[in-house]
């Protein structure tokens, strides 16, 4: 069972997930719009291929997504993919479950403090050097 997409509804979706009031669209799309009419658009299942042209536009979102966004598909796509199999005892990961990781945190913070010794030791060397520098242009 093909279940049918609502436009309307998609169209509300994005409209605020841009953060947009129904008020500032219908400024948008022109005198012929009120907040009302915006209203009673979000509402209908299919909405006039000009409509949907001239919203598309104006929130500068492709006409292919008021009329393929699913939220019903994008709510399974998600949950099938960011699986969290904790109660099994694994790690919660994304797209593979199986997934492992050699990860060892203790060579990672040893690393990242052996390189900041480096550093430091550079940074010296070339304070001392510049010391040295400094001391000859006085001199002479």
């Amino acid at each position: 069972m093909e279940q049918k997409i609502h436009q309307g509804r998609n169209v509300k979706r994005f409209r605020e997930m841009l953060g947009i009031k129904q008020e500032a669209l219908a400024f948008d799309l022109g005198n012929d719009w009120n907040q009302k009419k915006i209203s009673i658009l979000e509402q209908k299942e299919e909405i006039e291929e000009d409509i949907l042209n001239q919203i598309s536009h104006t929130l500068k979102i492709p006409v292919e997504a008021f009329r393929n966004f699913d939220e019903e598909q994008a709510v399974n796509i998600i949950s099938n993919t960011f699986g969290d199999n904790t109660s099994v005892g694994e790690n919660a990961c994304v797209g593979n479950s199986n997934s492992t990781f050699n990860f060892n945190p203790i060579a990672e913070l040893k690393k990242i403090h052996d390189e900041k010794i480096d550093l430091y030791e550079r940074m010296l060397k070339e304070k001392d050097e510049m010391m040295e520098q400094l001391k000859k242009l006085i001199n002479k």
